[in-house]
């Protein structure tokens, strides 16, 4: 479901339950990775959404978790909603959601803004309040995300002058390496998936993805945060076309 580790390793549910969880002190008492877990589960729930398929991992000898959670509320039936869930142990970063798309035909995967639930001193009552609050504000990172996919569908690209002036554009802004200008143009007019045949922004947005994938988990996640903003998936205006 396109959670890529840099390092640790992915884990079940179960796994997760059985990590544990340092002391809280008088300044900083520690979220177990479980809760955050169920917390997130419980919320989906309640918005009448299903949990499609999920997948986690701990890292730094289980300080950090990392979760996808495929979920099937969406507006299309080109893509699954999907949550991105982060917590920590090493105060490296808050308890964080993401809200995002799977590609289903390619299992690309897009995040648009992240929402971090930032508490200290929390009892199980109130970090559901406070997912609560966070999954609902996702909602419109959703409809977002959503909204320039579909966007993206309807913009034709001029001509080849185009698609490669953006492709060089994408390597200027990071989210490809500039030896793989000429890659991302052959998977563009060669898509692997006949669904991104037209020449479409949003088939140069997989042929991008594509190649990506290809990366080391590190320059994954530079690549998709650097692709998502060049092409306003976080709701600001893009910035790889002319």
């Amino acid at each position: 479901m396109g959670l890529i580790m840099q390092e640790g390793k992915f884990v079940s549910r179960d796994e997760v339950a059985r990590t544990d969880t340092p002391s809280s002190t008088q300044t900083w008492r520690p979220v177990p990775h479980i809760d955050v877990i169920e917390a997130v589960t419980e919320v989906v729930k309640a918005h009448d959404w299903t949990i499609e398929g999920e997948k986690f991992g701990l890292a730094s000898e289980g300080r950090k978790l990392f979760g996808v959670m495929e979920i099937s509320s969406s507006s299309s039936p080109e893509w699954h909603r999907c949550i991105g869930i982060r917590n920590s142990h090493d105060k490296s970063f808050a308890v964080g959601l993401s809200a995002g798309i799977v590609v289903c035909v390619c299992t690309n995967l897009a995040f648009g803004g992240t929402t971090v639930v930032k508490r200290r001193h929390t009892s199980g009552i109130v970090l559901a309040e406070l997912i609560d609050r966070a999954v609902a504000s996702l909602e419109d990172d959703f409809l977002t995300t959503e909204a320039v996919c579909e966007n993206l569908k309807d913009a034709y690209l001029r001509d080849d002058d185009e698609a490669r002036s953006c492709i060089v554009r994408a390597a200027e802004l990071g989210v490809i390496n500039s030896c793989d200008i000429l890659p991302v143009f052959h998977e563009f007019k060669k898509p692997s998936h006949v669904e991104f045949k037209e020449p479409t922004r949003w088939s140069l947005i997989n042929a991008l993805s594509e190649i990506v994938k290809k990366y080391s988990p590190q320059r994954v996640d530079h690549s998709y945060l650097a692709l998502n903003r060049a092409f306003g998936l976080d709701g600001q205006k893009a910035t790889i076309f002319a």
